[in-house]
């Protein structure tokens, strides 16, 4: 067997990859009892007296490198930064990692930089170390960047993916499927760009005000393989059911037309800049309001709640019928992030 597109791409493919070859293959994956890598969660933590430093690390071969919203610039910091956040931790500084073909214009690389630059301003992150190197031209496609965050927490106040519990709300920070269509639809020339733009975006600021009022549970970024590989793994960690409203679930109408025109479904296609978060149901509408009084989380809605109901996620529709929302294969858009 060969490693193949899908294996890249988020849900099952991904998932079965990381835990029968990679993770089987490291004896130590923890330090001081944090949360470790067998948690698959976004980052794992390191336990240091009063506070835990939470670390990530993403690679990045985003392709096309520039398209409507964005860039691999945006996208590596934004990922990183996103990955420590939803663990609850503010993130302090990312290292940056890149790898570029030789003949790359200089050009563009001051454009990738700036980016990374404007992106972590956004929300007070440093970059403080990296490396470069250059491969031959015929040795690889154009640049890849991998960037490592690292963040801290006071000790307990960690989120974790597998926090829901029966009764919470299911709230996402915004329209779903904008980043991976956005890509799509340029990469094969639809004409939808005037639209759709990637919304790939920081989200530490949005976060903290969730926090701030408190009542979070879990949280994760729906990348690779969407909402609804997201949700799934959401609810299975967390030993429970949800129930979704799929009226309830926002999807922008450029979104919707190009997902019918490519036969994609938009909850199985990678966002960049929103946050699925479980939250307790008495504090619900306010975490909701400190959402939408973001930039960035002005189309948040609530979306469902958690039930017990053995991992399953349940999607009710429009007419009133009930389907189960399945992990996906893999993500249907390649090279997204």
């Amino acid at each position: 067997m060969k490693i193949g597109m899908s294996h890249g791409a988020g849900g099952e493919v991904m998932g079965d990859l990381i835990k029968e070859t990679i993770l089987n293959n490291l004896s130590k994956k923890s330090v001081n009892g944090g949360i470790s890598l067998d948690a698959l969660d976004d980052g794992s933590t390191i336990p240091m007296g009063d506070y835990e430093i939470v670390l990530t690390t993403d690679g990045h071969t985003v392709n096309p490198l520039f398209f409507p919203g964005g860039d691999i610039g945006r996208i590596s910091a934004a990922g990183t930064i996103n990955d420590v956040s939803v663990m609850g931790a503010k993130p302090l500084a990312i290292s940056n990692a890149m790898i570029i073909q030789e003949g790359f214009p200089i050009e563009d690389l001051d454009k990738i930089m700036k980016s990374m630059n404007a992106t972590c301003e956004e929300v007070d992150v440093a970059v403080i170390t990296g490396d470069t190197k250059v491969m031959e031209q015929d040795k690889l496609d154009g640049i890849v960047i991998v960037t490592t965050g690292i963040g801290i927490a006071k000790k307990g106040e960690i989120i974790t993916d597998s926090g829901l519990e029966v009764g919470d709300k299911i709230i996402i920070t915004g329209s779903v499927g904008d980043h991976g269509m956005s890509l799509m639809s340029f990469r094969e020339g639809f004409g939808f760009e005037t639209e759709l733009k990637s919304d790939v975006a920081p989200m530490w600021n949005l976060i903290k005000k969730a926090l701030d009022v408190g009542g979070v549970t879990a949280m994760k970024d729906p990348t690779r393989g969407g909402l609804a590989n997201c949700i799934n793994e959401m609810a299975k960690k967390s030993g429970v059911g949800i129930k979704l409203q799929a009226e309830a679930i926002p999807v922008k109408e450029a979104v919707k037309a190009a997902s019918e025109m490519l036969g994609i479904d938009p909850f199985e296609v990678a966002n960049e800049g929103k946050v699925l978060m479980g939250v307790k149901a008495e504090k619900a509408d306010e975490v909701l309001a400190a959402i939408k009084s973001e930039e960035y989380g002005k189309d948040a809605a609530i979306i469902g709640e958690v039930i017990a109901d053995e991992d399953k996620v349940l999607i009710e529709t429009a007419i009133g019928g009930i389907r189960i929302l399945e992990t996906p294969i893999a993500d249907p858009v390649p090279r997204v992030c």
